[in-house]
């Protein structure tokens, strides 16, 4: 993993040099106003004045940001000649940055063109600092966009790294209770996606380990008291967490429960941790059933036992308003011939049985 994180309280401040290492201009990116309540926005604006950089912004960024957005403000970076990116914001920010600044250094690219791979001119420099606790987009080369059909999609590869994270938990303190629980919902799954994927390594069960037991200690407590105030500490120990379960990802890739989960993002409007979160109990119990060894020692790490584990993420989950119709399934599956995620998954995996659960999950009947 090449980006350089630099993590801690008013980490912008302490390393605003590395804005001027990258040049004299660069675009911010963000989406919603979680940058400007955060605080993030005003000492990233404040650092980069007293570098002497001049910056322009890009906010037209939306939750599951389009490919075409992305293509925009790639454009308004040539346009300006800038010479990195910085992205603020959660998910959808930061993957957004990511895939602007390849469409910044190739022009000839179009907006769809993003998905099909092949040879690129190397993306400006990117700087990430993230908002929310969840999406570990820092430390990943991956990058979910939404396509023209509205289906959304990842591109990864070394062009999605950042050059510099700069890590600062207190921009979380904002973050509502909502999107607290739905954003560890989806580093859990990072974490227990790569825990049971064929590409489990040591690094993966080190890192694993480190935000099992944070992750489990906090979303249990999310469900037996509800919602609560945060401390700052369970606010950074949530943060930090969420780094480690981006490594994870970032080794392991992610199973079906991410694969699937997209399309109840897209058509039943579940946000992207508890869509993912919906799915993650029976990856899990499949883990039990084709990894054994790896799921005793996942359970050990996180302090739990299956039947607490499948109870506390399905209610932080809330999926009780989704139905999907036979002809829904159907055309989901259709979707998913072919799906690495599920290929990734324990024991493998095909559209039979993701038919199968979602019948049992959602089904109409």
């Amino acid at each position: 993993m090449p980006a350089d994180v630099r993590a801690g309280h008013d980490a912008v401040r302490q390393n605003e040099a590395v804005f001027a290492a990258l040049g004299k201009s660069c675009l911010i990116v963000t989406s919603g106003s979680a940058a400007e309540k955060s605080g993030a926005l005003y000492d990233v604006n404040t650092a980069l004045e007293r570098q002497g950089i001049e910056a322009v912004s890009f906010s037209g960024v939306a939750q599951n940001p389009t490919a075409e957005s992305c293509f925009q403000a790639g454009a308004i970076a040539r346009d300006f000649g800038v010479d990195f990116v910085v992205g603020i914001g959660g998910g959808s920010a930061l993957d957004a940055a990511k895939a602007a600044a390849v469409f910044a250094t190739n022009k000839t690219l179009p907006a769809e063109g993003i998905f099909d791979g092949g040879p690129l001119l190397p993306p400006l420099p990117v700087v990430l600092i993230g908002t929310t606790a969840g999406t570990g987009s820092e430390v990943t080369s991956v990058a979910v966009l939404t396509r023209e059909n509205g289906c959304k999609k990842s591109v990864s590869g070394r062009d999605y790294y950042a050059k510099y994270v700069l890590a600062d938990p207190r921009y979380t303190d904002s973050v509502p209770w909502d999107v607290t629980v739905s954003t560890a919902l989806d580093a859990l799954a990072h974490t227990a996606e790569g825990w049971f994927s064929n590409r489990f390594d040591e690094t993966a069960r080190l890192f694993g380990q480190k935000a099992l037991p944070v992750l489990w200690r906090h979303l249990a407590s999310f469900y037996e008291i509800g919602e609560q105030p945060l401390s700052s500490e369970t606010r950074d120990e949530l943060y930090y967490a969420s780094l480690d379960a981006g490594m994870v990802l970032n080794a392991c890739g992610t199973g079906f429960p991410h694969g699937m989960g997209y399309v109840l993002t897209e058509e039943h409007g579940l946000p992207h941790g508890r869509a993912c979160a919906a799915l993650l109990p029976a990856y899990v119990e499949r883990g039990m059933r084709f990894r054994a060894e790896r799921a005793k020692a996942f359970f050990a790490a996180a302090g739990t036992n299956f039947p607490e584990f499948a109870r506390v993420v399905s209610a932080l989950a809330g999926t009780s308003g989704v139905r999907m119709t036979d002809e829904q399934i159907a055309r989901y599956c259709a979707r998913w011939e072919g799906l690495k995620n599920f290929q990734n998954s324990p024991g493998g995996y095909d559209t039979a049985e993701a038919g199968a659960l979602l019948q049992r999950l959602f089904g109409d009947a």
